[in-house]
């Protein structure tokens, strides 16, 4: 067997040695390429926001932006020591995405508003992802094989409930915010639910590879479907129940549909059952019914899906204001859009965060718009291909788990903004404003890179 260290191999072609890369060579060599492609689109998109909205260049976001780069640069230096084998895309598409996040973030704090309220959110994202790439290069070094993980099934479940929890711990949750998601501590500011969905991906696969004969076998058949037991309904109504009680208490109708969305996408992957399918859906309908009849706030987004271009609707407190103006800046964009720095998003409440995929339309156009898409469609390709390709049962549902809610959330967040349905608060990953939405993003392109080394470095696997 040839040494997996080594990159070069020498064989005998008419008596002459000739050197051969290796695979694993010409899979970094690939991901470097990328990533500096995806630097320079990076580079651009904030030179053209600075020569757009200000006629000039500042130098001082472009030593920070660079220092970023560098940051990235280490990781890929990284991989090529611990992780050779590690799919080539899933870091220039995170580079990519969060790049652009930062050019558009600091076009908005170059606004009116932006400089009226002294806004400085493209600094703040810089630091923000340095910090989500040093976690996740922290969590490609620490986790050597994803199949340890599964030892520590029920301690993630542990960790997900206090994490989702913390947002109601007196003293800790943030006042002041429609959603009770956020804590404080001391000066930051941080959203525990988005390491809590890795925690709970986690804690589903070890469960799902220990219970699946049960869930996929066992149950009686009504009117053609089979239907699970009594006993093993228990997971799904927990799930169900916490999803729910996160709707009620924390006011997150985004994370609420995550955590149960995630959940039932595993099941049907574990079992191959139609009938974990139908149930899921019932008990999202059932649950969202009961909210919408409910609780306030979600009769509010509801109504302001189905009527929101309605005279006085648009002009209510808490009315279809964001919505109908994030549709207006999408068709200023038209097909290629203003330019970036030419535009004028922050006419639209958190131009920055929920509604990014707004501005980014409104500057970049349905052309750029559809490219976005595409790099978020080629993410989730990518993990889901590590995951169907691993010969392990827990790294094949850790990783679809992880590419599902990722693909989720992008589907609930511009599904929103584009008013397919009803707007959820969520962020845009690796784009919006948001500085633990970006730490979990990156520690999830982490988790799928070691998944994707592990699955290359054994015997007869090609994904």
């Amino acid at each position: 067997m040839v040494d997996p260290g080594a990159t070069t191999t020498l064989t005998r072609v008419a008596d002459d040695r000739v050197p051969v890369t290796k695979p694993s060579t010409r899979l970094r060599n690939i991901e470097l390429g990328l990533l500096l492609l995806a630097l320079a689109v990076s580079a651009s998109a904030i030179l053209l926001v600075q020569l757009g909205a200000r006629g000039h260049i500042d130098t001082h976001l472009l030593t920070l932006a660079a220092g970023l780069a560098g940051l990235v640069l280490a990781m890929h230096v990284v991989l090529r020591f611990t992780a050779r084998d590690a799919d080539p895309f899933i870091l220039p598409i995170a580079t990519t995405l969060n790049g652009l996040g930062i050019a558009e973030i600091y076009r908005i704090d170059l606004t009116p508003t932006g400089v009226a309220n002294h806004s400085d959110d493209g600094t703040r994202q810089i630091l923000w992802t340095a910090l989500g790439v040093g976690a996740a290069i922290v969590t490609v070094l620490l986790v050597r094989n994803h199949r340890a993980l599964q030892r520590y099934t029920y301690i993630a479940m542990l960790v997900a409930i206090v994490l989702l929890l913390l947002p109601l711990v007196p003293g800790l949750k943030l006042s002041n915010v429609t959603a009770a998601v956020w804590i404080h501590v001391g000066p930051l500011n941080f959203q525990p639910g988005e390491i809590a969905k890795i925690a709970l991906a986690m804690f589903f696969a070890g469960f799902l590879v220990a219970r699946r004969d049960s869930l996929a076998m066992v149950g009686r058949k009504v009117l053609g479907v089979r239907l699970p037991r009594g006993r093993d309904l228990g997971p799904i109504v927990v799930v169900w129940a916490l999803a729910l009680a996160v709707i009620v208490f924390e006011h997150d109708l985004g994370t609420g549909l995550l955590l149960f969305g995630m959940f039932v996408a595993m099941l049907y992957v574990a079992t191959g059952r139609t009938s974990w399918i139908v149930l899921g859906l019932l008990l999202a309908g059932a649950g969202a019914w009961a909210a919408a009849q409910v609780l306030t706030y979600v009769q509010g987004r509801v109504t302001n899906w189905l009527d929101a271009f309605s005279g006085n609707l648009y002009n209510e407190v808490g009315g279809s204001y964001q919505i109908v103006n994030g549709i207006f800046g999408l068709a200023h964009g038209g097909l290629f859009g203003t330019g970036l720095g030419q535009g004028r998003p922050d006419l639209t409440p958190a131009a920055d965060s929920d509604f990014i995929i707004a501005s980014l339309g409104e500057e970049i156009g349905l052309v750029g718009l559809f490219a976005v898409l595409c790099l978020y469609l080629l993410f989730v390709s990518r993990g889901l291909r590590i995951g169907f390709s691993g010969p392990d049962d827990f790294g094949k549902l850790f990783a679809v788990g992880l590419s599902f809610v990722f693909a989720l959330q992008c589907f609930i967040v511009i599904g929103g903004v584009m008013r397919v349905i009803p707007e959820t608060g969520l962020t845009t990953p690796f784009l919006a404003a948001g500085g633990s939405s970006l730490v979990a993003n990156w520690m999830i392109a982490a988790l799928l890179l070691r998944i994707s080394d592990t699955i290359r470095s054994s015997p007869r696997t090609v994904i």
